[in-house]
């Protein structure tokens, strides 16, 4: 381990996932001991975890956002040409 890794509750999701590519890499390489790559390996499924669930909340966040004004969501499929498709009937 570098010694620069922050605290998971703190980290930046594009940090963490930066974290976790140089971790991939590593294990990759093949060229740590066994103690080390499991230290990393650790590291790695927590910032796994940590990157799944900032996308989760993230995810919460924009359908709280795309709720219509009678507080029914909508699902919505995103283009990158800006428009959107609807995909299903409302939930309730």
């Amino acid at each position: 381990m570098t010694g620069q890794e922050a605290p998971l509750a703190t980290l930046k999701f594009e940090d963490a996932l930066t974290r976790l590519e140089t971790i991939v890499s590593e294990l990759e390489k093949g060229d740590l001991p066994l103690d080390e790559s499991l230290k990393i390996f650790e590291e790695g499924i927590k910032l796994s975890k940590t990157c799944l669930k900032m996308l989760d909340d993230a995810e919460r966040k924009v359908e709280i956002l795309i709720q219509d004004k009678d507080g029914k969501k909508r699902l919505r499929a995103y283009t990158f040409d800006g428009e959107e498709v609807d995909e299903s009937s409302p939930a309730g």
